[in-house]
């Protein structure tokens, strides 16, 4: 399961909105190699859903990962932060050894 915070859920949809996306339009969660840790997180408006992908739904918003990804996703919570020291979703992964200091790529 991935989880999705209110906080991310209510950001999601704004972007969603201030973009024109229609509803049938979903948050998909990508892994890829690169980053400073190994590994990086990239998100993606998308409405192509594919036979492999499995979708996951909190708070009222869809999240979707293909399967590659997903062996790295499980168990993860997408929150989004505001603060001083910048404004951003985390991923807050507990399949993650380590993490680079910013937070976007992570290792296994």
């Amino acid at each position: 399961m991935i989880k999705i915070s209110e906080n991310a859920a209510k950001h999601i949809q704004n972007i969603k909105s201030n973009e024109g996306h229609t509803a049938d339009t979903f948050l998909r969660v990508k892994v890829k190699r690169g980053g400073c840790s190994g590994f990086s997180y990239k998100l993606d408006f998308d409405s192509s859903f594919a036979d492999t992908d499995k979708s996951f739904e909190d708070n009222g918003t869809k999240l979707v990962a293909d399967s590659e990804s997903l062996l790295y996703l499980l168990g993860m919570t997408l929150d989004y932060e505001g603060g001083l020291n910048g404004q951003g979703f985390v991923f807050s992964n507990p399949n993650a050894s380590k993490t680079c200091g910013c937070g976007a790529s992570f290792a296994v």
